[in-house]
């Protein structure tokens, strides 16, 4: 199936064309003309299954059609929230890409960097506001942003804003919206909460769900090495020891944490920076502009700020701290092996981390192989196949009775 197949209009074609799409995704696919039937959605997929051209392409197409049809003031028609700087921004480029041959205009606003050339946006007029919550919030309380139009709404990542505690002012942005509206919510998983909060604010949508972990999963050549904590720094400075790394993903826990490996990879003299939320915006925008240009080799992320990174050649992903929950695992390998490339995601588990490697193995329904060629290899009991424990007990005549 083609894209002309989906009904889109030329200019858009044209547009997506230029950006290199050839054929729609499966989600792509589903979606688009669901959203053009004016359905709500409630779709689950991964991290580069093309899910923001999904919503994207039939919201601008719609709004280039009723543009034709009522000339007159800009109003904010559509409205998309995203819980990071780095995702609303990401978001706000496809829009203009999409959109590049239609008079649709459309705004990013996020906190972290000065609000005056975002309300000169808005009170110069646009169709589309891509925000985060927090600051769409303060606005709307300075009274500098009206919602009163909104025909589309799309909540992206929705289980990462929930993560974040953003659900309560997702709900007071929701309150200030239309009721009638088309609303999209998309989350890579599917908690409980994510559940109930479609619920309240969905309207008989259709369910799509794309890309299970095992279609993730073989694109991804994994391994895992077993270390010291103590030696995890010196660990990744010998695995950039390798040319073939071209480009690195390395998620710490903490903020501190990927601080600290940016320090010791610099003294190595290896090129790192690193992405977080205690970062200015400018430091973060630069830091992506100079890994997605190639002139930095080692980006080091925080989960919450790499939401947003999209690099179709990132050669390599490093997970230098486990993640406590399973399905992030998935989100931090996906980065990798993206637009039909292959890709490598390299883990670090010390010995306090086994627990969470084994609930990552039953997540994903594999074995991670081991790399023990290593100078920092390290045996844990807890990994190693345990001997067949048989208890006995006896009986009142004193005879052993087998468990």
């Amino acid at each position: 199936m083609g894209f002309e197949e989906l009904n889109i209009i030329e200019p858009i074609l044209r547009a997506i064309k230029n950006e290199g799409y050839v054929d729609p995704t499966p989600i792509q696919a589903e979606a688009i003309p669901e959203i053009f039937a004016g359905r709500d959605i409630l779709g689950s997929a991964q991290t580069g299954t093309g899910k923001t051209a999904a919503f994207a392409i039939p919201i601008l197409q719609n709004l280039s059609k009723e543009q034709a049809a009522n000339k007159g003031i800009r109003a904010i028609k559509a409205l998309l929230l995203a819980p990071t700087r780095e995702l609303a921004a990401q978001i706000g480029e496809s829009f203009v890409a999409y959109g590049k041959f239609l008079s649709i205009k459309t705004s990013v606003i996020f906190g972290g960097v000065s609000q005056k050339p975002q309300t000169t946006a808005l009170a110069a007029g646009i169709d589309i506001l891509i925000a985060t919550p927090g600051r769409l919030l303060d606005l709307m309380s300075q009274r500098l942003v009206n919602l009163s139009s909104v025909k589309y709404l799309v909540l992206d990542e929705a289980d990462r804003m929930l993560d974040m505690g953003f659900v309560i002012d997702v709900q007071k942005i929701i309150a200030k919206i239309p009721v009638k509206r088309q609303t999209m919510l998309f989350s890579a998983t599917m908690p409980q909460e994510i559940i109930e909060l479609s619920a309240n604010i969905l309207k008989d949508p259709i369910r799509i769900a794309i890309t299970p972990v095992e279609t993730t999963l073989e694109a991804i050549k994994q391994s895992v090495y077993l270390v010291d904590k103590k030696d995890k720094g010196n660990l990744l400075i010998h695995l950039l020891k390798d040319r073939s790394i071209t480009s690195a993903l390395v998620f710490s826990r903490t903020k501190h944490g990927a601080n600290k490996i940016v320090k010791n990879l610099l003294v190595a003299g290896i090129n790192a920076d690193a992405i977080h939320g205690n970062k200015s915006q400018t430091a973060r925008e630069h830091a992506m502009h100079m890994f997605k240009t190639k002139k930095l080799r080692v980006l080091v992320a925080t989960d919450i700020a790499a939401r947003g990174i999209d690099i179709d050649e990132l050669s390599h992903v490093i997970i230098f701290d486990l993640p406590e929950v399973p399905e992030t695992y998935i989100h931090r390998i996906g980065r990798t092996g993206r637009a039909g490339l292959f890709g490598t995601a390299i883990s670090f588990c010390d010995e306090d981390e086994v627990d969470l490697l084994k609930a990552i193995q039953k997540h994903i329904g594999m074995t991670i192989p081991v790399v023990t060629n290593h100078p920092f290899a390290k045996v844990f009991v807890a990994l190693t196949a345990k001997p067949r424990v048989v208890f006995h007990s006896y009986n009142n005549a004193g005879r052993r009775k087998r468990h």
